[in-house]
């Protein structure tokens, strides 16, 4: 991890929002969500919540739970906000590492693609195990293996040809970083938890290459890295990734990600 990867700033939100938000987070988003339902929690928090994508979903499933959405970074929950009711959810920027909240305080905590961003993914958890009421339940969605996410992987490759001497490894390095079932679980035992399930999901998503090329190239914490190889870094970038996704542009394209779920 570097310090650009987890840098959200300027207008690098508002495009990983319209730009990757439909192609990678919003149909894991209506899947979270539906199984937060089931657990008809009344007390929910939302830890990396982003740009509220998982948030949105999470509101219309639960119109009737008190839903707290955190992230560490305030522009993203600036976004995030415009997305659901005024009053339906409370938004407040913190540390999933370091939550001001009481324990015991909550039915659901639930995070989607944050984890694997975590310095100390053990200390997460034991913050989530921490804000739980017993019985309570902890949701973690993480990234599965690279390879199992074609599109992504398609432009990871890309990339790496683009800049054979200085490759981007954004994708590699940070969100299909901590794809390992077992050190997902043994991570979650040691921050308390002995009721746990790691479940790989599958899901499709629309490809508009365009999008997803300038998404992930100019939308994403890859954008500072690429801008270090160049002032026509990012424009390279952003043709070879689209040409790389070519044979994906209007179809379905799989994804993987992993469920992970603890009971306090």
């Amino acid at each position: 991890m570097t310090a650009t990867d987890t840098a959200f700033t300027g207008s690098v939100p508002a495009r990983y929002d319209r730009n990757l938000g439909p192609l990678l987070f919003e149909p894991y988003a209506e899947i979270a969500a539906q199984r937060a339902k089931a657990l008809a929690p009344k007390r929910v928090l939302e830890v990396a919540a982003g740009t509220g994508i998982l948030t949105a979903a999470l509101q219309r499933a639960l119109p009737d739970a008190a839903i707290i959405a955190t992230d560490l970074n305030p522009a993203m929950l600036e976004v995030a906000a415009t997305k659901v009711p005024d009053g339906s959810v409370r938004f407040q920027p913190a540390n999933a590492l370091d939550l001001p909240f009481a324990e015991g305080e909550f039915d659901l905590v639930i995070c989607q693609f944050g984890v694997m961003f975590y310095p100390d993914k053990v200390a997460g958890n034991a913050e989530a195990w921490r804000v739980l009421r017993d019985g309570g339940t902890y949701v973690a969605v993480i990234w599965d293996r690279l390879d199992r996410n074609p599109v992504s992987h398609a432009m990871a490759e890309m990339l790496a040809e683009e800049f054979p001497e200085d490759p981007p490894r954004f994708l590699e390095r940070a969100p299909f970083s901590y794809a390992d079932p077992a050190q997902i679980e043994h991570d979650l035992r040691s921050a308390g938890f002995d009721r746990i399930t790691v479940e790989a999901v599958a899901a499709t998503s629309w490809v508009d290459a365009r999008s997803a090329a300038y998404g992930m190239c100019c939308g994403s914490p890859m954008t500072a890295e690429i801008e270090e190889r160049g002032a026509d870094a990012l424009d390279r970038a952003v043709e070879a990734c689209e040409h790389a996704l070519r044979s994906f542009d209007g179809q379905e394209a799989p994804m993987s990600a992993l469920f992970a779920a603890a009971t306090k």
